[in-house]
């Protein structure tokens, strides 16, 4: 029964009603409640298409569910049997009108009918939480129809193949992987976790990208690129520029707005692997300077943002191969900074900085890792990750000059490098300040 508070509950009791009309009641007015929730999204989707049910009869639904449910405690379950088998002959019915008689496709409706009606019986059964959760989940459901449609349309075969391979990692691979940590160093279970957490940042990029295209502009697709793979998005920009000598400036705006998400990013993933933030915030003040003033450069090398009809082409952050790739060179970079660190201390683990040229992200997982674990001080891994993402932004110049054209090269090198050069003073500045505050 729904606690309502002492106050009220005695001044009910004070009315004469007993214990069981006072849960009927609380259970009709939640029941009522969820009723209205749904019925009025569907009343709304009324008005552009014929449907046989509003919000009248979603009301009813969930009441006669959580009636049923109630009185079938005091007479029996066969009434709860019946009216389950009358819902579900009114939906068949209300489906086969909608697709028949109306010629519409679709039976959302019908379904939507039915589980409400289910989350009345939840409500009678004191599962007072999971049918409000479940209520709103439905209402968010019914009412995203139109983006989750779209969602949906812009996904590839391949995607979605990837997809059922990653949530089989996810759901299946993680839970009977060892929790426990290997030689000291590396715990299985936790190297799935970081993987799947940092493939879901990248992948609400990708299916933005996938949605959109270049629509939004080069830029557009740069910001969401860094957010997924920043030296793929770089080599995809930079490509683009030999090909078509227009789109020299769009392009390099967009790896500079490649280079800023890349920074943002790994803020996020320090603080996926410390939750208490002590990591991400060591990191901040020279990971801050380097995204502030990578943003100031971009504001004053501004252009008109073209768009174009090429794709892209950046693998799904899902597919197994790159997610594998990630978390094996995290591993990797995780064991030789604990042996660096046993053999050389901090100077062997500012050398795995250097990772950086392959994977930041890496780097600063493997940091985080490390400092989370108590093998490295949360000051040392922190440095090492800025370095890791300072690096990374001086190798874009490498990449642009692999992929581009000589133009882009000769307009980006001097950014990059300055970059390069902000970020190590800021990194510089910040650490003798820390070194200055203990001492």
């Amino acid at each position: 029964m729904v606690d309502l508070g002492d106050n009220t509950t005695n001044w009910i009791y004070d009315l004469g009603l007993d214990a069981t009309l006072i849960d009927l009641l609380q259970k009709l007015g939640l029941s009522f409640l969820i009723g209205i929730l749904i019925g009025i999204e569907r009343e709304h989707r009324r008005v552009n298409k014929k449907i046989s049910s509003g919000v009248r009869t979603f009301v009813l639904a969930c009441i006669i569910g959580m009636l049923a449910t109630f009185v079938s405690e005091l007479i029996g379950i066969e009434i709860l049997l019946i009216t389950a088998i009358f819902f579900a002959a009114l939906s068949i019915i209300i489906a086969y009108t909608t697709n028949i008689v109306y010629g519409k496709a679709g039976i959302t409706n019908s379904i939507a009918l039915f589980c409400t009606f289910l989350l009345g019986i939840l409500v009678a059964m004191d599962y007072h939480l999971f049918a409000i959760v479940s209520a709103v989940v439905l209402t968010f459901l019914l009412v995203e129809k139109r983006p989750l449609h779209s969602f949906a349309q812009h996904l590839s075969d391949d995607d979605i193949l990837n997809a059922v391979r990653f949530l089989a990692v996810a759901f299946i691979l993680y839970p009977i992987m060892p929790n426990e940590v290997l030689f000291g160093i590396v715990n299985p279970r936790s190297v799935i976790l970081i993987v799947v957490l940092v493939s879901l940042i990248s992948f609400s990029s990708y299916i933005s990208l996938r949605k959109f295209g270049t629509r939004g502009g080069i830029s557009y697709s740069g910001l969401l690129g860094g957010f997924i793979n920043s030296e793929a998005t770089t080599g995809a920009l930079s490509s683009m520029s030999k090909n078509r000598s227009t789109l020299i400036d769009a392009t390099y705006i967009g790896i500079l707005l490649t280079n800023t998400a890349m920074l943002v990013r790994n803020l996020i993933i320090a603080l996926i692997v410390d939750p208490s933030g002590r990591f991400a915030l060591l990191m901040l003040p020279p990971q801050l300077i380097l995204i502030i003033a990578s943003l100031f450069i971009t504001f004053l090398k501004r252009k008109t943002f073209d768009t174009t009809d090429e794709q892209l082409k950046i693998n799904s952050p899902f597919a197994l191969g790159p997610a594998f790739k990630f978390g094996a060179g995290f591993t990797i970079i995780l064991i030789i900074a604990t042996i660096a660190n046993d053999v050389a201390g901090p100077i062997g683990i500012y050398a795995m900085a250097l990772g950086g040229f392959v994977s930041s992200a890496a780097v600063t997982v493997s940091m985080a890792t490390l400092a989370v674990n108590g093998s490295i001080s949360f000051s040392t891994a922190a440095q090492a990750a800025v370095l890791a993402s300072i690096v990374s932004t001086s190798a874009k110049v490498a990449l642009i000059k692999m992929s581009g054209s000589d133009e882009l090269f000769m307009r980006a090198r001097n950014t990059f490098v300055l970059l390069g050069l902000i970020g190590a003073v800021a990194l510089a500045g910040w650490s003798y300040y820390r070194y200055l505050a203990v001492f």
